[in-house]
């Protein structure tokens, strides 16, 4: 073990000091600058970099943050990443940084990253290509969450599941519900049924895709990294096939037995090359299944240490079904009933900190109220530490549902999914499905989570016991 501990650590230096010399190299093109921020540049080669993403519970900003915010303010300069950085804790500087990517800052996401991810990954295109396939993606929001057949497979799905429930007396939630949330998009997005094996083949090779974002960059057989990779070639190569087999005659013949899936409109674009198409359809289930899981987890996870709440959520979700007829599903207009509902996922969001910061670079020098930031330098706008500003936020580590009310207000505090032209566009659609999956859940169950449970950020949101939840159902 201590060999291959010195092995990886020989292998992170080495990387870290290939890294710096090409970040310095750029710099040396351009006029030198510094940053008037105070603040560390650690250790030499890695700097902060394994102290700003060691994990921490997802609802605190963590011990790093925590020192270096007392110590040297809201906003201060480091070296992550292999290269000098400013991190901002603030919430004006953020938006601006949000709201300034493509004039005055770019994506800029380690290498390792794009290796996993893939050349036209929405996360890392810039310009004209990124505003392409978000438009595309746009679409697919707009036309499914319109459409009767989603609300039905995600409604159907979810009774499925917990009907399978029935018998058990623990579930590993957070695994339940990826299963969940991943069948609703891969038959949205590409017609496979609940019952078809390759949906299960898709999850394991999306959590190996996962894992990869938080490995060292070590391009040997059996890391995270190398597994990573191989798991997009998988799924790329799955989408692929399919869109080839869609191309044949025969296949259109067939067409007529399936509803149209957003594969079909995916594959009438003229505009999109076939690599396009593909990391298209990744995105979606990426983001799909991931994050609306993840949400859906938080908000059970909440609702468990807050029994008042869960009873408030019941009796909403009581008086919907009390007006539906026995056995009636649910539609549109009772999912804009769901009023508590969504203040509950919103205040979910903010504690829970799905995403707790984005990877940007400035492209110019720019002065932002008295901060300075040299052309060249990564930009970490936090989202998390705004969460849970006590500046902002009454009682910021209490899960408050009730301070939604005002939501106008609140989203103007909120950066859950982003902001600026690179902010998520799926947001209400999965949300959608999560409320539809909520009613069924606390009409059906009561629950309750291990005493030592916790959301923790990989950045990702993982959970220390996976949720396992003890269940019980209803009356």
């Amino acid at each position: 073990m201590l060999v291959v501990f010195i092995f990886f650590a020989f292998g992170f230096v080495f990387l870290s000091i290939l890294i710096l010399h090409k970040s310095v190299s750029k710099q040396n093109e351009t006029t030198y600058h510094h940053s008037s921020l105070s603040g560390s540049m650690g250790w030499p080669f890695i700097g902060e970099t394994i102290s700003f993403f060691k994990p921490h519970r997802s609802d605190s900003i963590g011990t790093f943050l925590q020192q270096h915010v007392s110590r040297y303010g809201k906003v201060f300069k480091s070296n992550i990443c292999g290269g000098k950085a400013i991190v901002s804790c603030e919430q004006e500087l953020n938006m601006f940084i949000l709201h300034n990517e493509g004039k005055l800052f770019t994506s800029d996401y380690p290498k390792a990253m794009h290796d996993i991810l893939g050349e036209y990954s929405l996360l890392l295109v810039t310009g004209e290509v990124h505003r392409k396939l978000r438009n595309v993606i746009i679409s697919f929001i707009n036309l499914t969450k319109s459409k009767p057949e989603f609300l039905l497979c995600a409604e159907n799905l979810s009774i499925s599941m917990l009907a399978s429930w029935k018998n058990c007396r623990e579930i590993e939630f957070h695994n339940e519900v990826k299963m969940f949330t991943l069948s609703v998009m891969v038959n949205q997005l590409l017609s496979i049924k609940p019952e078809d094996p390759a949906r299960r083949y898709v999850l394991q090779d999306f959590l190996s895709y996962m894992k990869g974002f938080i490995s060292l960059p070590v391009p040997l057989p059996g890391t995270a990294y190398t597994n990573a990779i191989k798991a997009r070639k998988r799924l790329s190569a799955r989408v692929m096939e399919m869109i080839k087999s869609r191309e044949n005659k025969e296949e259109e013949m067939n067409k007529a037995l399936r509803e149209e899936d957003f594969l079909d409109v995916l594959m009438s674009s003229e505009d999109l090359n076939y690599e396009e198409k593909v990391s298209i359809v990744l995105d979606i289930l990426l983001g799909g299944f991931e994050t609306s899981a993840t949400l859906l987890s938080l908000v059970v996870y909440f609702l468990a240490k807050s029994p008042s709440l869960l009873q408030k959520l019941k009796e909403e979700h009581e008086a919907i079904r009390a007006k539906k007829g026995d056995g009636e599903l649910l539609n549109w207009k009772d999912y804009q009933k769901m009023e508590f509902t969504q203040c509950v996922m919103s205040e979910a969001l903010r504690c829970g900190n799905i995403v707790k910061t984005v990877h940007r670079k400035a492209t110019h020098d720019i002065k932002f109220k008295e901060y300075v930031i040299p052309k060249g330098w990564k930009v970490f706008p936090i989202f998390t530490a705004v969460h849970l500003d006590p500046s902002l936020h009454e009682n910021p580590f209490e899960f408050n549902p009730m301070r939604w009310t005002d939501k106008a207000k609140m989203n103007r505090k909120m950066t859950a999914f982003g902001g600026g032209v690179r902010v998520c566009p799926g947001g209400e659609l999965g949300k959608l499905q999560i409320a539809f999956f909520l009613h069924h859940l606390v009409l059906s169950y009561r629950w309750q989570t291990k005493s030592d449970e916790m959301p923790i950020a990989h950045p990702y949101v993982e959970f220390k016991r996976g949720m396992l939840l003890e269940i019980d159902p209803t009356s």
